[in-house]
């Protein structure tokens, strides 16, 4: 599949295994990196469109929404986490992925909704910390898989998408298509994007078969059972329901809730 516009657009995407049917196939050239990393190449319009955190559309909202697409878990996603153990209440001290906003925004509603209030750390060394009763780690994305994967005896691991969804009981989305205002073709774009997706999803095997770290049974229930790639009304209110309790919690200011879709 081409890009619709007749200039290589310049495309990011994040670089896990979860956003692979999203741009498995794609012909033009894509940047692939971490979430962060890719926001701030996005605000600063180095990217004219990008897979990033659901947090940076609510963050700034001059950006369009890829409509009816994105990265999104109805329950228990296994790729994000916070590894514990023993008591959530009784940790003092969470090291946190600084790669996705996303997700440490998401932890930090989640525990503000139960009352715990632990210390956040947020550098890159703090991340290698050994998990103890009263230290806990945030993973995401591949390493987190790996970690699991390694320490699934060992270590307890709290679902952030799994307890989104008992709390709200809607979908949490992780990551969204978004395209800078003045995009050439952009109508064009979510049409290919969108159209990528619908063919990914018809043949995942061949992404399955690319996939060399992970086995083939992981990959088979980590995409077709653990993530949803629509951005659906139920996804759209779970999206919103983020933006209201980081408001709540002082994550976000208060503004209207609206979402400006392609």
């Amino acid at each position: 599949m081409t890009p619709p516009a007749s200039q290589p657009l310049r495309v990011g995407c994040v670089k896990y295994l979860n956003a692979q049917p999203l741009i498995h196939g794609w012909m033009g050239p894509v940047l692939f990196d971490h979430p962060a990393r890719l926001c701030e190449k996005l605000a600063a319009g180095e990217l004219d469109v990008a897979l990033v955190s659901s947090f940076e559309f609510l963050r700034n909202s001059e950006y369009a929404i890829v409509d009816d697409v994105a990265v999104a878990a109805d329950g228990a996603v296994y790729s994000v986490f916070l590894a514990h153990r023993g008591a959530l209440g009784a940790i003092e001290e969470i090291a946190v992925d600084p790669a996705s906003q996303t997700s440490v925004n998401l932890l930090r509603c989640l525990l503000a909704e139960h009352g715990w209030m632990p210390r956040f750390i947020k550098t890159e060394g703090a991340a290698t910390r050994d998990v103890t009763e009263s230290h806990a780690r945030l993973m995401i994305g591949d390493q987190a898989i790996r970690f699991r994967q390694q320490h699934q005896i060992t270590h307890q691991f709290w679902d952030l998408a799994e307890e989104w969804n008992r709390l709200t009981g809607l979908p949490f989305v992780f990551a969204l298509w978004l395209v800078r205002r003045g995009t050439p073709d952009a109508d064009a774009l979510a049409n290919a994007l969108r159209n990528l997706r619908d063919r990914n999803l018809l043949a995942l095997d061949p992404i399955i078969a690319d996939e060399n770290e992970f086995s083939a049974a992981f990959c088979t229930y980590y995409l077709r059972d653990c993530l949803r790639f629509h951005f659906a009304e139920r996804e759209k209110a779970g999206l919103l329901k983020f933006q209201s309790l980081c408001e709540k919690h002082g994550i976000l200011p208060q503004r209207p809730h609206t979402l400006r879709l392609l």
